[in-house]
């Protein structure tokens, strides 16, 4: 088998395969590529190995497919030509879809792969096109986000090493769901990540909230993107993935001429070429940039997609009054914060951020723009998580507002996801966990996630301890509240909601920006939004009716929360409060 490595600063590099002889062979350099170091040596799946640097310690291979104890300790190779692959798959593209974000540590009691497979006919049941992942790459311990990952080509072992996640995804596949994977590539965790060791993967010409930037610009990057682009392809060639969501991408400090966005969309185009499957990136970015998600070929960066948390801000904002932090953008006049983001896309497109204290954002462009290209959420890991005491909108909001949310976001023209549970309205949290197994690490995540929102007025002894295995406990979804009332009702909105937007071509594929048209009334805190022959039309006000001119006579009511009649010929729709309804103009 051949093995190699980059290791430009190295003087002499050392294979140690782990097959009961120890064997130690020394690696040559390659006459043709600088830096990298190569050797054959006798290796089948499952024989581990690492690497030792100039006689020092043997590290892990930077591109090991399967780290077996963890970060830290060496890898083991990987035959993906053995798995068994049950169930043929043509793929499913992202216009259209439906996304369901999902932590395999909390989905279920057991966190594993095996067990998530197990509830993936839920998933299937409720309409839901596009399990989207969050990071499955090793991190220290058994529990965690996934975000502090130290090998961006393995899989996590507590949830089932590389075989587990392809086992997960053949079984999607057999729902006929698609699978998106969350990959980090603006960091690495800060517990056993050796890459500094190997050669130039950070460089201190930019700096991020992690520290010392990945190197995408300096000496050295060129190897540093083939390796972050090597590991997004092997997720979608080698465990079938369908597409990737890409954190953080504004931490992606890049001055050179060809943004590293651009570089890897153009891989995953070429790949789904190759495949015939579509392949698709999702990028999660914070500068409201139009570029991100505009072709290549029109000076972009050509990402598929890209979250939009403007439209969560506003939506969060007019359904629970909170103004605090990046919701006081928001807050002046929430209604017309949502009929924005719900019209254009993005809120801060240029104008002034009181949070910010400039201006921020540019402007899509309502006749190019795709609507599928922007994701629509009231939830997410980040915006419950990041919470001091994790919790979801359903800890504060009545059965009514979140029948009234799900209206907004699963019939918007853009691409809708839930968060895991939201379907049903979990009313467990969802905090922030870890396991570090250094106490220096632990007790320091501890001290500055208390400190955090003790600076944001919170006691410190009511903020839950991330090291606290109970922390983890308490958000692992409860299965059993599906089963009862207003969790039922709730599920069952959210199947009628997802069956409308399938069922119906405006709501699903409808005109790009340009097509949307949304009324509202801050006083009457009601909202109606008009994309071709439909309505919906939301109630948001605790205690008062609203009579909604929704521009609909005779409409019929497809779907409704509430005692909800059709309009009569006035067009006028009457709403009790805390309600929603979908309508269809003749």
């Amino acid at each position: 088998m051949d093995f190699e490595v980059w290791a430009p600063r190295a003087g002499a590099v050392a294979l140690h395969v782990e097959d009961g002889d120890g064997a130690v062979t020394a690696l040559e350099r390659d006459p043709v590529r600088p830096g990298w170091w190569r050797a054959e040596a006798p290796a089948a799946d499952g024989t581990r190995y690492g690497f030792a640097l100039d006689g020092g310690p043997v590290r892990p291979d930077p591109r090991a497919p399967r780290l077996p104890d963890g970060p830290g300790g060496t890898g083991a190779v990987v035959d993906h030509e053995l798995f068994d692959w049950r169930h043929p798959w043509y793929g499913r593209p992202l216009p259209g879809a439906v996304l369901y974000e999902l932590h395999i540590g909390t989905f279920t009691p057991e966190g594993t792969f095996g067990a998530a497979a197990r509830r993936l006919g839920h998933l299937a049941d409720l309409g839901i096109t596009h399990v989207e992942l969050m990071p499955v790459c090793p991190f220290p311990g058994t529990h965690g986000w996934g975000y502090d990952g130290v090998a961006p080509w393995a899989v996590h072992e507590p949830y089932g090493g590389p075989d587990g996640l392809k086992r997960f995804v053949d079984a999607a596949h057999g729902h006929g769901l698609g699978v998106v994977l969350d990959v980090v590539h603006n960091h690495l965790g800060p517990s056993g990540n050796h890459l500094p060791e190997f050669g130039p993967y950070f460089t201190e010409r930019h700096h991020t909230p992690w520290g010392a930037a990945v190197n995408l610009d300096a000496p050295g990057s060129d190897e540093v993107r083939a390796y972050l682009t090597g590991s997004a392809l092997a997720w979608l060639r080698d465990y079938r993935a369908d597409g990737l969501r890409l954190d953080a991408v504004h931490a992606l400090r890049d001055d050179r001429a060809r943004h590293f966005l651009a570089e890897l969309s153009a891989a995953v185009d070429a790949l789904a070429a190759r495949t015939g499957r579509p392949l698709f990136l999702i990028a999660e970015s914070d500068v409201n940039d139009p570029r991100t998600t505009t072709p290549r070929a029109a000076g972009g960066h050509g990402v598929h997609a890209q979250w939009n948390d403007d439209l969560h801000h506003a939506l969060h904002t007019a359904l629970t009054g909170e103004h605090q932090g990046y919701y006081a953008d928001f807050a002046e006049d929430p209604l017309h914060a949502l009929a924005k983001t719900l019209t254009g896309g993005f809120f801060h497109d240029g104008g002034w951020s009181s949070f910010r204290e400039r201006s921020h954002g540019a402007p899509l462009d309502p006749r190019t723009t795709p609507a599928h290209r922007l994701l629509a959420y009231a939830q997410t890991h980040d915006q419950i998580g990041n919470r001091a005491l994790g919790d979801r909108l359903a800890a504060g909001l009545s059965p009514g507002l979140l029948a009234c949310a799900a209206a907004l976001v699963l019939t918007s023209p853009y691409t809708p996801m839930l968060f895991m549970g939201e379907e049903w309205g979990a009313r467990t949290p969802w905090q922030y966990f870890t396991d570090h197994p250094d106490p220096e690490l632990a007790e320091a995540v501890r001290r500055g996630r208390r400190r955090e929102f003790a600076s944001h007025g919170w006691a410190e002894e009511d903020i839950p301890d991330p090291q606290d295995p109970a922390t983890r406990g308490r958000s692992c979804l409860d299965w059993s509240e599906p089963e009862r009332d207003p969790h039922t009702r709730l599920l069952a909105w959210h199947r009628e909601l997802i069956a409308l937007r399938r069922a119906l071509p405006e709501p699903a594929a409808g005109p790009g920006l340009g097509g949307t048209r949304v009324s509202h009334d801050r006083a009457g805190r009601w909202l109606c939004v008009a994309r071709g022959a439909l309505r919906t039309v939301v109630n948001l006000s605790a205690g008062r009716e609203a009579r909604v001119p929704a521009e609909a006579p005779h409409a019929r009511v497809l779907a409704a929360w509430g005692d909800c009649g059709a309009p009569g010929a006035d067009g006028v729709v009457r709403l009790p409060p805390e309600s929603a309804a979908v309508l269809a103009v003749p």
